[in-house]
């Protein structure tokens, strides 16, 4: 009888971090972890991402003008991720909100190219690069 090896993600639970920007009106969202439905559903409470991805700023603070999508710690994304990726992009450039995506891994750039979501959403090797990338809107 044949053996076969069965590979399971050696990362820890995904998780996802929002922090201010160095400019004024840039939100970075990190993502920690495979972004994948299984992973996202079993390690954050309902309704978590959801939150995470509003676009509402304290009061006080300027106006959402950039959102940076920090992937450097994400090392995989499935159909799953890569939808809430466009939808998320979609409803900040509905509101006049640049969403950049920086530091992918070489399978989520994979995974981006596939799906052509690389020809809509603006791609940024460094996090410096995305916060200094002209056209905030």
């Amino acid at each position: 009888m044949g053996t076969f090896t069965w590979q399971t993600w050696n990362s820890g639970p995904f998780r996802i971090e929002r922090r201010p920007g160095q400019e004024p009106g840039t939100v970075i969202l990190a993502f920690h972890g495979p972004f994948t439905l299984r992973d996202v559903y079993s390690s954050l409470p309902t309704m978590t991402l959801s939150r995470m991805l509003e676009l509402e700023t304290p009061s006080g603070e300027p106006p959402l003008a950039r959102n940076i999508l920090d992937l450097s710690a994400c090392p995989y994304m499935d159909s799953s991720g890569v939808g809430m990726v466009v939808s998320h992009f979609v409803h900040c450039r509905r509101r006049g909100i640049a969403v950049i995506a920086a530091c992918l891994a070489p399978r989520v750039r994979e995974v981006f190219k596939l799906t052509r979501v690389d020809s809509i959403v603006p791609i940024a090797a460094s996090l410096q690069e995305a916060e200094t990338a002209p056209g905030s809107r």
